[in-house]
Order: structure tokens, then C-alpha cells, then sequence
């Protein structure tokens, strides 16, 4: 699943990464390395522009509300349940199918996390000793192609989004209209990590050793048919959904700090020297 991402990326950044011709200053977001659900985040998407005439797409960066409201939603309360969508079940569930066809959009991060329960901790939990056992999260992201860590490539999640009408408020009111997104998951690779042979004895070796979903990342040659509007075939949209190479993603572990999602900033991102748990595994 994705609970949870780090974006430092500004504005500026993503304009020339994803070739955005349209975007606001005045609705910059903040450098942001602890992403929760129902925040607001940027989205790349290709659609007219608010307001014109002109009914060609325009690449824009837009703010989202993380948390998917579908139009015929009496609440925009669901949206907290919908932060993710299956890739596999993306284009029949009914929150879903439309915005599949309709409203695409990537999601830019540097990375996400992920926690990992140790065996300690489980046997505890299963002994009843312990009610929430601990656990040790990781941050996982694209590697360059020598397999560092240096000059972190972005990380552009699948994304679906989708725009919600609060019928109590008038037209002109600033919050009539909510845009929400989601973020398309996928199963998580077995395939060894990039740097697996430089983790911690005991620690996982593979995405899937961590959990079993995982956000599903699209490579640059995907982007813009994913983007394109006037691609509406559900069989041939869902070709694009096949996760990058494996071998492309790396882990390591990071401070509990990022588990309170009041804790902020890049040293969210350091990596630990090892687990703060003994074994893991």
C-alpha cells in the first residue's frame, strides 16, 4: 500500500521534470517529507484549462487533496478510506472506473514508507503480551542506475483524481468543489532490492519482505500515454500498469520520528546504520 510518502520536490522542479505548461505560484505547497493522507500534494495531469474556451489538454501541477471523494458521494468523509486503489480492480470498481478513463494523474515523490513488524514483536503480539507491537519503518524509493542513492530520481506514482461538489455551499464559495486523488497499488516485488547485499543481517531482502502492496511507480516512457486524456480503452490503460524493472527500488531504515506524522523535515530520510530493532526477521 502507500500510507505515507515524502515530496521535497518544489514547484520549480516539477514543472521541468514533468514539461508542465501550466501551474499556479499562488497554490505552491510546502516541502513536505512526511505525506499523510487527506494533506494536500501535487499532481501532474493533462486536462483543459479552468475557465477557457480551448478544449486541448494542458499539462498542469495541481494541488490534491490526498484521499479519493467519488462525484456521487453524499460525503466527502470517504475520502480518508480511499487513499489507495488496487491497479488490478482499478477499472471496475465504481469509485474508480470513471476517473480511470477520465482523470489520470501522476503523483510525484522522492519516496515512500513502510513498516515492518519484527518477529520479536509478533511472537509478543501472538503471546498477548504486547497489543501494538513495535515496528520499524523504511524508506523506499527509485535508485539511480549505479544503484546510489545520490541525486534521487522522482518517483512518479500512478494516480487517479476526481472532482466532488459540496451541495451546501454556493457556487462562488471557495470550497464548492473538492479535487481528491488517489494513488494506484500494485504487489510488491520479490525480486531482490538495489542495494539488499547492504542491509542489516536479518533485515528484508525484497519489497515484498516489507509489505505486499506497493505504489505502483511509472517509468518516463509511460507518462504521457497515462496522461493523455483522449485515452479511454480500459484494456489498453491497463497494459500501462505493470510495475518498473525489478532491481530499480531500494530500502533502508529510518527513525520511528516519521511514525507521528507531526514530525517533519529531511532528517526523516536518514538512513540508520541498522534496524532499531535487533531482528527483524
Amino acid at each position: 500500500m502507500c500510507g505515507r510518502y515524502a515530496a521535497s520536490r518544489g514547484a520549480e522542479d516539477l514543472v521541468r521534470l514533468f514539461e508542465v505548461e501550466k501551474w499556479e505560484p499562488a497554490e505552491a505547497l510546502a516541502q513536505d517529507w512526511n505525506v499523510a493522507p487527506t494533506k494536500q500534494v501535487y499532481a501532474v495531469l493533462d486536462r483543459p484549462l479552468r475557465g477557457s474556451d480551448d478544449p486541448k489538454p494542458v499539462r498542469q501541477l495541481r494541488p490534491l487533496k490526498w484521499g479519493l471523494v467519488p462525484g456521487w458521494a453524499k460525503s466527502p468523509d470517504m475520502g480518508v478510506k480511499m487513499i489507495n486503489a488496487r491497479a488490478e480492480t482499478v477499472h471496475e470498481k465504481p469509485a474508480y472506473r470513471r476517473p480511470f478513463v477520465a482523470r489520470r494523474c501522476l503523483l510525484p515523490a522522492d519516496g515512500y514508507y513502510e513498516w515492518v513488524t519484527a518477529q520479536g514483536e509478533l511472537k509478543l503480539e501472538q503471546e498477548g503480551k504486547r497489543k501494538r507491537p513495535r515496528k520499524q519503518p523504511y524508506f523506499i524509493a527509485p535508485t539511480t542506475p549505479d544503484g546510489s542513492a545520490e541525486e534521487q530520481p522522482v518517483m512518479a506514482m500512478a494516480g487517479l483524481y476526481e472532482f466532488w461538489r459540496d451541495k451546501t455551499l454556493p457556487d462562488d464559495h471557495p470550497q464548492a468543489w473538492w479535487a481528491t486523488c488517489t494513488v494506484l497499488t500494485t504487489a510488491a516485488e520479490s525480486t531482490p532490492l538495489a542495494n539488499a547485499d547492504q542491509l542489516a543481517e536479518g533485515g528484508p531482502r525484497s519489497l515484498a519482505d516489507i509489505h505486499p502492496r506497493m505504489p505502483l511507480m511509472l517509468t518516463r516512457d509511460r507518462w504521457d500515454a497515462w496522461l493523455d486524456p483522449s485515452h479511454t480503452d480500459p484494456e489498453a490503460l491497463r497494459e500501462l500498469l505493470t510495475p518498473p524493472p525489478p532491481g530499480t527500488m531500494r530500502a533502508h531504515p529510518v527513525s520511528t520520528d516519521v511514525s507521528n506524522v507531526r514530525n517533519n523535515g529531511p532528517q526523516l530520510l536518514k538512513e540508520l546504520p541498522a534496524p532499531e530493532e535487533e531482528t527483524l526477521f
